[in-house]
């Protein structure tokens, strides 16, 4: 029999058999033990606690299925990453965990077809680290007398990196003072960040138009596994 011949009858064969090919690799919010309830999921998935950089993805939850939305390589903590939970703050770590995301920010204009709430940088806008601050973790405009200065950051100064924002809710709704303040997701600096998730500008423009209130997205931090493995959020 010729060559060709065992091809096509190996061929015919495996169509009447009915074979089908084995089910492709499982999406990662499908591995994860809490998605946040809503339909939309950002993952900042990083190698190994030590890692500066990984990659952040987007998700769509469509027919009860994750599908990827887009990806973006990343970048983490100068210090690398650490438990949420035990962070303190001024440690240069990104906190793993799973969040919510507040709200967005920028010094430029939203991009067209934002729909999460876009907060507009001004030179009065501020982000309150003072752990004795009655407004400590929050966005002040103007910055408060209670809120040093020097503990804090003025939005405005950071032209690169707060170009445009999402604010993620690390330590936000209920503050434990030392744990950290100003965890966002934002454009890339020239290197490591000091505890924030950041990705290109192109890819902060793409979550920001992709993320929708309605849908209820999360972003989870975690590493590839171990004790801060990015499934146990």
């Amino acid at each position: 029999m010729r060559p060709g011949a065992v091809v096509a009858l190996v061929s015919a064969s495996v169509c009447v058999l009915g074979f089908t090919p084995g089910p492709g690799p499982v999406p990662l919010p499908s591995q994860m033990a809490d998605t946040g309830g809503g339909t939309q999921l950002i993952t900042a998935q990083a190698p190994d606690t030590d890692a500066t950089s990984g990659t952040v993805t987007w998700w769509d939850l469509r027919d009860g299925q994750w599908v990827q939305a887009g990806s973006a390589p990343a970048r983490f903590g100068a210090k690398g990453l650490v438990e949420g939970q035990s962070r303190k703050q001024g440690t240069n770590t990104t906190p793993t965990g799973l969040y919510r995301l507040p709200f967005a920010f920028g010094i430029k204009a939203a991009p067209s077809g934002t729909r999460t709430e876009y907060r507009a940088v001004k030179e009065s806008s501020w982000w309150c680290e003072d752990v004795d601050s009655t407004s400590y973790n929050r966005w002040v405009d103007p910055l408060p007398a209670d809120c040093r200065a020097s503990e804090s950051e003025q939005l405005s100064s950071y032209g690169t990196q707060y170009a445009y924002g999402l604010v993620i809710g690390f330590n936000y709704d209920e503050p434990v003072r030392g744990r950290g303040a100003g965890i966002f997701l934002h454009v890339n600096g020239k290197a490591a960040t000091a505890g924030c998730v950041s990705v290109p500008e192109d890819a902060m423009q793409r979550i920001l138009t992709w993320a929708d209130p309605d849908r209820k997205p999360h972003v989870a931090i975690g590493t590839t596994d171990g004790a801060t493995a990015i499934t146990r959020y």
